[in-house]
């Protein structure tokens, strides 16, 4: 036997893993589990998205499992780690995560799956408690309100002129963003702040020259 050989072989032997038996191995998915199913209550409570997707929190508690048994084979052989990093490196995962909340809870998925995996039991728990809390505690910080846009469709080129003291009156602040100046008259978007929506609209409406008022609010984030 040559010097590689018994380099290679004590390798093998000293990262071969024989403690894992089907007890460890139901206490470590069992416990996967019920952190999984854990997730997947918080983010259904926290998930504030128009389109809720059910299949995607499915898929944040299944992930968890998937990830613990594949640390699992990992630390069981050398050669199926090596395996494993090469069969993961040419996945491709295109699905674009629309809220960047969804991509918290899916790196929190997977960091379950890790640590459990490696059966640090007590990182994966309290780690899921203080996400948890951090989650709801800063959905309760009171965020800026978005400004509103307010859309003016008009027979007179200058109305813009007629406009601005109006719109000032009832508005904190607020800019210009569009001017679109046809044959048949003016088409301006102003964004403002306000707090006398209903005023604005009727005082807007009440201008000569004025066909349609509309305003709109979003759900957007706000800058200070």
């Amino acid at each position: 036997m040559s010097f590689n050989d018994v380099i290679k072989n004590s390798v093998l032997e000293g990262f071969a893993s024989t403690d894992i038996t089907p007890a460890s191995l139901a206490v470590v998915l069992g416990i996967t589990t019920l952190l999984g199913v854990y997730l997947y209550v918080v983010y259904r409570l926290a998930s504030r998205n128009s389109f809720y997707s059910r299949d995607f929190n499915k898929a944040l508690a299944l992930m968890p499992v998937i990830t613990a048994a594949i640390v699992l084979a990992m630390q069981s052989s050398i050669v199926i780690s090596l395996g494993m990093v090469g069969a993961l490196s040419i996945v491709r995962f295109r699905n674009a995560v629309k809220d960047p909340m969804d991509l918290v809870f899916l790196f929190w998925s997977i960091s379950i799956g890790i640590v459990c995996g490696a059966r640090l039991y007590s990182i994966a728990i309290i780690a899921s408690l203080v996400v948890t809390v951090l989650v709801f505690l800063l959905d309760l910080v009171p965020a800026g309100r978005a400004p509103f846009l307010l859309v003016v469709n008009g027979s007179d080129a200058n109305l813009e002129h007629a406009l601005d003291p109006v719109v000032r009156k009832y508005a904190k602040s607020c800019r210009v963003k569009s001017r679109n100046l046809t044959a048949q008259g003016v088409d301006l978007i102003v964004e403002l702040r306000t707090s006398k929506e209903a005023q604005l609209v009727s005082a807007c409406a009440a201008v000569p020259g004025v066909e349609s008022v509309s305003l709109l609010s979003h759900d957007g984030e706000a800058r200070f």
